[in-house]
């Protein structure tokens, strides 16, 4: 059983083009990544909004995609998708998933999911924040 590691894109990026774990520069994003090193997974992907299922080094330009913008049904066909990217990197059906993503990032991916945990699921952003400082530390 493999353990990858699912963390959510973030809406503050530089400006130009690069690899996808040093375009998000928001704060949460930077510390969920930290976490999920410390986590010694098998693989750790972002979940994003316009590339669904990004590598750390896939170089990618910025964009302006969010979940929070699309329908019920979008969001379905967009988590569809990501279970399919997945499968090319792991099995949905054998493996564990940690998400260290938002509700909107996690809702219609996890029926796909045999195994997974959400380690900051129910807290705050400024929890989050508090919590993912204090586990890197």
């Amino acid at each position: 059983m493999k353990k990858i590691v699912l963390i959510s894109c973030a809406s503050k990026k530089l400006p130009l083009k690069a690899c996808a774990e040093d375009l998000y520069t928001s704060t949460l994003f930077k510390l969920n990544l930290k976490y999920a090193k410390k986590l010694n997974p098998d693989a750790i992907f972002i979940l994003s909004a316009k590339y669904w299922v990004l590598e750390l080094d896939t170089t990618i330009e910025p964009y302006d995609v969010t979940l929070n913008n699309m329908s019920t049904s979008e969001k379905k066909a967009w988590a569809k998708t990501v279970v399919e990217q997945l499968g090319r990197h792991a099995s949905c059906q054998d493996d564990h998933f940690i998400f260290l993503a938002g509700e909107n990032y996690r809702k219609y991916v996890k029926p796909y999911l045999t195994s997974f945990e959400i380690p900051l699921e129910g807290l705050p952003i400024g929890k989050q924040l508090r919590k993912l400082k204090e586990v890197t530390a």
